[in-house]
């Protein structure tokens, strides 16, 4: 049986995952790692701790669902006392990433900015696409709840990132997240990453290839967040034997 333990528990996908290991075989929920309190009952069975070094030595294998500054403080306590990881944290800067990165040399980690099946299936086609349609415009728009804190969200990012390695860009180069104004023409090789916030919508990614007379549009859309705790958790399982590197869920997917 491998022991999990929840980083973030007190978020949505938090919540989820902890209802979802209760259902999942040959994978239990050992050990919650909270910044406080947690704010819902739990089996006492399970270890409920604010101190990372008690959290980590609980379990098998790290999920974590929570906010960049959260996520930093989990990778630094994992280079001191090695542990697999499953990181779904959007919004990571670049020292962030560059931890991510180091924790890596020392055990494996499954870093996605998105968990779903269809997402990682997307990205791949994105890829191809941008490769394929070399004169067609790129253009991603993605949309998420109100509580959503980071924009771009962390999936319209690696979308972009996939069109860009399609056509031999830099998405930071060529990347434009806002239009306003007399700004002129649009530029060649830009690549547009629009976000939009409202309601309580789970999270929905249009990936659009433009050009004179016709256009393709990939259209993702997530109607629960089970998708992504679901993908975590099949992530965790795929993960926990493997050896120390990073790793992207189209890994765990094989596409």
């Amino acid at each position: 049986m491998i022991k999990v333990g929840v980083f973030g528990a007190n978020g949505r996908v938090g919540k989820l995952l902890i209802d979802d290991l209760k259902t999942t075989e040959g994978i239990s929920l050992s050990s919650v790692y909270v910044r406080n309190s947690l704010n819902f009952s739990i089996d006492p069975s399970v270890l409920v701790t604010t101190d990372l070094k008690s959290f980590l030595k609980s379990c098998d294998i790290v999920i974590d669902f929570s906010l960049p500054e959260a996520c930093e403080a989990l990778l630094e306590a994992a280079i001191k006392s090695p542990k697999p990881l499953v990181i779904g944290t959007t919004g990571l800067n670049a020292h962030q990433l560059n931890l991510l990165k180091q924790a890596s040399e020392s055990m494996p980690i499954l870093y996605a900015t998105n968990m779903s099946l269809g997402v990682a299936l997307l990205n791949k086609l994105v890829y191809q696409a941008a490769a394929a349609l070399k004169g067609f415009d790129i253009e991603i728009a993605e949309m998420h709840h109100r509580h959503k804190k980071d924009a771009p969200s962390g999936t319209a990012l690696t979308l972009g990132e996939s069109a860009a390695r399609g056509r031999g860009l830099d998405l930071d180069k060529v990347r434009v997240s806002g239009r306003d104004g007399n700004i002129g023409e649009r530029t060649k090789d830009e690549i547009a990453v629009m976000a939009l916030r409202g309601g309580d919508i789970v999270g929905r990614h249009t990936v659009g290839f433009y050009n004179d007379g016709e256009f393709i549009e990939l259209n993702h859309t997530a109607t629960s967040r089970n998708t992504f705790s679901k993908g975590a958790l099949r992530a965790a399982s795929w993960l926990v034997k493997k050896e120390v590197g990073l790793y992207s869920i189209s890994d765990c997917l094989e596409i």
